[in-house]
């Protein structure tokens, strides 16, 4: 699939403020599911400086700093991306020990993978998990199918803007919540077996009924030895093949965010408005000869 995407980010404050370094998590990631053909990246008003870094897990990411204090920051990217894998299944386990639940993982991998492995799940979502994992005999693969499709189709989905994921707990508790809260459940209970997991955050084709229109989306990777880093899309209840464009992903939530920032002014409000602007086909060819103008004249 193809992706013509035009996302803009407008901050504005109640008044002058400092703006401390901004880390922007605005570049697709390139590998084997997808790749960049066009990205363009621009902050209105431009920063003192602006460097490209390769983070600690992986996200090719943009650190901005300043150096007079402003009222407003605007950040527009435009890209073209390309991803790849029509199939979300291409793969078999290699290591015995990784296909049956609870997991374990050949030494050297579970090293790197240890920031993905922290299991500090509640002991009701364990419980949960736990069940799951008796209902498909103990399968790895199994657990992860039946785990989205549960949370697909047993809890509620609503679209909440802003606010840090609820808690694993309350939103097993409540059988509610956003992409974001859904996937930090997901990955929760595959830590309590084993699994590593992280958040991811990027865009979506698929439309969630709850969504009236584009934004960003949240789901989950899972990694297993032969197939590596997999998608898995609790809100949607599917596997991600090539319907999405990942942004960033890490163990953390905060570090898959788009963007990541402070700003010094006492008392001083502030304010997010955004636009996403997302086209997707199957032939490049037919992205372009339908294409209209991504931002509004």
């Amino acid at each position: 699939m193809f992706f013509r995407i035009h996302h803009r980010l407008s901050y504005t404050y109640d008044r002058p403020v400092f703006l401390e370094p901004m880390t922007l998590r605005l570049t697709p990631r390139q590998d084997g599911s997808q790749r960049i053909l066009e990205h363009h990246q621009k902050l209105v008003d431009p920063p003192a400086g602006l460097t490209r870094v390769l983070e600690p897990d992986g996200t090719d990411a943009m650190v901005a700093w300043f150096q007079q204090e402003r009222d407003h920051l605007t950040i527009e990217v435009d890209m073209l991306v390309e991803t790849l894998r029509s199939n979300p299944f291409d793969w078999i386990v290699t290591h015995r020990e990784a296909q049956h639940l609870p997991v374990t993982y050949p030494e050297a991998e579970a090293s790197s993978l240890a920031g993905c492995l922290q299991d500090q799940t509640d002991p009701a979502v364990r419980a949960w998990a736990q069940a799951i994992a008796e209902r498909v005999d103990g399968s790895a693969t199994a657990f992860l199918s039946a785990l989205a499709d549960d949370i697909h189709h047993g809890f509620h989905h609503v679209g909440r803007l802003e606010g840090e994921p609820t808690s694993a707990a309350e939103t097993l508790a409540t059988l509610t919540g956003a992409c974001r809260d859904t996937a930090m459940l997901f990955i929760a209970a595959c830590r309590s077996q084993g699994l590593a997991a992280r958040f991811v955050s990027g865009y979506s084709m698929h439309h969630p009924p709850e969504v009236s229109e584009h934004e960003l989306h949240a789901w989950a990777e899972v990694y297993l030895p032969g197939g590596g880093w997999r998608g898995f899309d609790p809100s949607l209840g599917l596997a991600v093949a090539d319907g999405h464009v990942v942004l960033a992903a890490a163990p953390d939530h905060h570090l898959a965010a788009p963007v990541s920032g402070r700003y010094r002014g006492t008392g001083v409000g502030s304010n997010l408005t955004y636009l996403i602007q997302l086209k997707a086909a199957s032939r490049r060819e037919e992205l372009e000869e339908n294409a209209q103008p991504m931002v509004p004249s």
